[in-house]
């Protein structure tokens, strides 16, 4: 059944009674969302970590708490009920693969805390992240991104994506005019992490999207690591992506991605660059999508990434797993509040600590960095820390194994306090070079604060820094 979700089409030229039932959903869920934040009168994130986005109460028993759908597809009421909803003359879910109840009142509170028009919640960070580039790039065309990023996102630009045929043009964020040389008219996309992990130098998001709008090419940043603290769309942003597993989640029990549309880029005015949303498509029978889109709103870009890819390649959300994510919702205002305040007191206990050589967090950085981060970074630096310790690899290794609080794990974002050595780990695929160009020395020691107490959190580096001291000086 499900490979018939989305009907052929008989019309090259979709109207808006075309539209498969999920797509008119969408536009109906954009609506509710948009009247209840008005009657809200309201742009608090604690408010709308609560009470943004669609979802009020469950229709069917009045339940408060959105609801776990967890079911592949839906109940038709009979023949013709069946019939009406494949014809597309009658609204609602069919197969969750492309969309259900729950994941849909995670994409919309999360659309209406980042300030978009919508969402689209997908398996993984990755997935958000390979997803945003697929949806606009194919065989021939390139993309320019920050050398500033995550192991896992510059090996799936470097080489998945190179399968594809797609080029990734690596550049230094340092000069944002590097990116405007490395474009040219097959350039589909620009691409950064806000605060990069685990470099940490705030990306020039405004200097850089002013770049590519005069050029058409949109920035697409990565907010993994400064949800509510960055604003990308209010600096000229047009796509959001996050691994929801880290802050958005916060405990630390489900993976999940998400992509967020800002609305704010006018695809059309720029058809040659973006073929695939301006030329008709063949899978359904001569769409574009940006025409198709236009009676639902500037959605044109999330609206393929469901109808296309999400239901092509099926990187879908569990329901149980959106759930979980929109309780991680519900208390991130005050999660992010105490990982600020804590990440703050660890940077500069351990600038002063003898062992440490270098610490690299944004409140301590100086000149331009110092700048961004102040310009794009409200009401906190985050909740990572890095520091190099003067024993190099071996102090390093001491010190994460004399660790009784941190976690020794490959995430960040958790409530709990993390610890990890990049360098073997996350960024261990990388060349030496390519490590050295993401912030990743060899003796480079990240840290995800928690919201422990902070002097719980103080004490527990203490003493793993005196043990790696005690295991160098033994060593000499």
């Amino acid at each position: 059944m499900h490979r018939y979700f989305f009907r052929p089409l008989d019309s090259p030229k979709i109207q808006t009674h075309h539209f498969a039932p999920l797509a008119l959903r969408i536009a109906r869920v954009l609506l509710r969302s948009k009247e209840l934040q008005m009657a809200l009168e309201t742009r608090n994130f604690e408010t709308l970590a609560l009470h943004g986005g669609s979802y009020r109460t469950d229709p069917a028993t009045g339940a408060v708490a959105v609801p776990i759908y967890q079911t592949t597809s839906f109940q038709f009421e009979n023949a013709d009920h069946a019939s009406r909803l494949f014809a597309l003359e009658q609204l609602g879910p069919i197969y969750t693969r492309i969309g259900n109840p729950t994941q849909e009142a995670f994409e919309t509170r999360l659309a209406a805390l980042e300030g978009g028009v919508a969402a689209l919640a997908v398996a993984s960070g990755q997935t958000a992240s390979a997803f945003a580039i697929l949806n606009i790039a194919q065989a021939g065309d390139n993309i320019v991104s920050s050398t500033d990023l995550y192991g896992g996102t510059w090996t799936l630009f470097s080489q998945t994506l190179k399968q594809f045929g797609i080029e990734t043009r690596f550049v230094d964020p340092a000069d944002p005019e590097n990116f405007r040389r490395a474009t040219d008219a097959k350039t589909r996309a620009y691409f950064g992490e806000t605060l990069p992990n685990p470099k940490l130098n705030v990306f020039p998001i405004k200097e850089v999207a002013d770049i590519g709008r005069s050029l058409g090419v949109p920035l697409i940043l990565d907010n993994t690591a400064s949800p509510l603290i960055a604003r990308p769309f209010e600096h000229g942003a047009a796509v959001v992506v996050y691994s929801t597993t880290k802050y958005i989640g916060g405990h630390g029990t489900a993976i999940g991605g998400a992509i967020v549309d800002g609305g704010n880029f006018d695809w059309a005015a720029h058809a040659d660059r973006f073929p695939l949303l301006n030329k008709p498509d063949e899978a359904y029978h001569g769409a574009i999508w940006t025409e198709a889109a236009k009676p639902l709103g500037p959605i044109a870009y999330i609206l393929r990434a469901r109808v296309k890819l999400l239901r092509d390649l099926g990187a879908s959300i569990a329901p149980q797993n959106a759930f979980q994510f929109i309780q991680g919702l519900e208390t991130l205002p005050l999660r992010i509040r105490q990982h600020n305040e804590n990440a703050v007191e660890v940077a500069n206990f351990l600038a002063k600590q003898a062992s440490v050589s270098n610490v690299i967090f944004p409140g301590l950085q100086s000149g331009e960095s110092k700048r961004r981060a102040d310009a794009y970074l409200k009401g906190g630096y985050g909740g990572l820390v890095g520091f190099e310790l003067k024993g190099g690899v071996e102090a390093g290794r001491w010190f994460i194994d004399a660790l009784k609080l941190f976690y020794h794990v490959a995430n960040i974002g958790d409530a709990r306090s993390l610890a990890i050595h990049p360098a073997s780990t996350t960024h261990q695929q990388l060349t030496a070079d390519e490590q050295l160009a993401a912030g990743v020395t060899p003796g480079y020691v990240r840290l995800s604060v928690g919201i422990e107490h902070p002097d719980d959190i103080l004490a527990d580096l203490g003493q793993a820094l005196a043990q790696a001291d005690a295991g160098a000086r033994q060593a000499a």
